[in-house]
């Protein structure tokens, strides 16, 4: 109880001072409040600042999905599939590049710039002809042919471990019912 009397007794006084400013502004001829006054003087009103917040629900994956590495699942599957897959060859540039960088890491020993090199690499081999360029792209052809046997070959037990893997679903799922 004692609050509620000293809270009134604040209003109070805050009433009285309200009514002794609005007297004085009478009395000089204004009849305006304070606030009013106050927007008249051009005081600017200060406004709260807006935090910017991260919108997590709005990103691709929630963070606590990002946090537990959240989706990563089917990409291990498709790449634990394809370990057998062989790889592409390499283009004709990246042949000249191996010869290259050896070439150049003798001429130029103390040369720890990757970037050095791969520019020097490839001024050179736009400096290339045709012909010059020949050797290479006949090693790129003999790998890209043997990439498609193997390819072929791959592609061929693929489809006989799918055939293999249809013709025991029948017997798989029988020992399930049973």
């Amino acid at each position: 109880m004692g609050r509620h009397r000293v809270k009134t007794d604040y209003e109070e006084v805050r009433k009285a001072q309200i009514l002794e400013n609005q007297a004085r502004l009478a009395s000089v001829g204004l009849s305006k409040t304070i606030a009013e006054l106050r927007n008249i003087t051009g005081k600017p009103q200060t406004e709260k600042k807006k935090h910017n917040k991260i919108d997590y629900f709005s990103t691709p994956l929630r963070r606590s999905k990002r946090l537990k590495g959240g989706n990563d699942s089917k990409v291990e599957k498709s790449s634990a599939e394809e370990t057998n897959k062989p790889k592409r060859p390499t283009t004709a540039f990246f042949i000249f590049m191996e010869e290259f960088r050896k070439q150049y890491k003798e001429k130029h020993p103390n040369n720890k710039s990757v970037a050095a090199v791969g520019k020097a690499a490839g001024e050179k081999w736009k400096s290339f002809s045709d012909a010059e360029k020949a050797p290479y792209q006949a090693k790129v052809e003999e790998m890209m042919a043997e990439y498609q046997n193997k390819m072929q070959a791959y592609n061929i037990n693929k489809k006989q471990q799918a055939a293999a893997d249809v013709s025991a679903l029948p017997r798989a799922l029988s020992l399930i019912a049973d």
